[in-house]
């Protein structure tokens, strides 16, 4: 595809929905955590993409039937950088998984258009999460439309194999090998956790090594 193409492929179907991926701290931290760490547990899998706040456009033709949803996961497309997600050019496939964390600023009517979009255009997976409130909700499509999950209290999902635990208003998200969702903080302090750990190990593996050294020079000399 020409410049000139790309261009008017831009300006046709807009890469942005004008709106900011979120209207606090607290709601920025979460999409970014669960974006984060998705795109972690995928990244060897090439078949794998996973994107937040990206722009979803299902129907060729239709520019303004669009969703940007927090974050989503797409089973079968590669890791390629995208403006937006266009589905005609994704062997039809839509996300199946996509993830909302609420605001304060998020009206009732926007989150029933979304969820009345995930349920037309396929998603198989969609959860809602407002950190101010500690709702969580889920549903999971059958193969009749979205219904809800009635207890998401240790709910896994199906797809992605993570699991939901609620301690009062505050959710926790595990991977499948157990470890927690963690925001770039956390995750910045786990490293450094590890590699103080690492640097202690190896130096009392030095002072082990020089000891034993000593002791049979000792050894030898009688």
């Amino acid at each position: 595809m020409s410049a000139s193409q790309l261009a008017l492929e831009s300006e046709t179907y807009p890469d942005s929905d004008g709106k900011p991926m979120a209207d606090n701290t607290t709601q920025f931290r979460w999409i970014t955590t669960i974006v984060g760490e998705l795109e972690d547990m995928f990244r060897d899998d090439p078949n794998v993409f996973v994107a937040g706040d990206l722009l979803w456009y299902p129907v060729e033709g239709e520019t303004k039937i669009n969703r940007a949803p927090d974050a989503m996961v797409v089973f079968g497309r590669p890791k390629e950088d995208r403006g937006s997600y266009k589905q005609w050019e994704e062997e039809d496939i839509a996300p199946q998984c996509v993830f909302e964390v609420w605001s304060s600023s998020n009206r009732e009517g926007e989150m029933q258009k979304k969820f009345a979009f995930y349920n037309r255009y396929g998603v198989e997976e969609y959860y809602l999460y407002d950190p101010e409130t500690g709702l969580l909700a889920g549903w999971l499509n059958g193969g009749s439309g979205l219904l809800p999950i009635l207890q998401m209290q240790g709910w896994k999902s199906p797809r992605l194999g993570i699991r939901f635990e609620l301690d009062g208003n505050h959710l926790s998200i595990y991977r499948s090998d157990g470890r927690r969702f963690a925001s770039y903080i956390e995750q910045a302090q786990r490293a450094d956790a590890a590699e103080q750990r690492a640097n202690a190990e190896a130096e009392a593996r030095h002072h082990a090594e020089v000891e034993i050294a000593r002791l049979k020079a000792l050894l030898a000399e009688k």
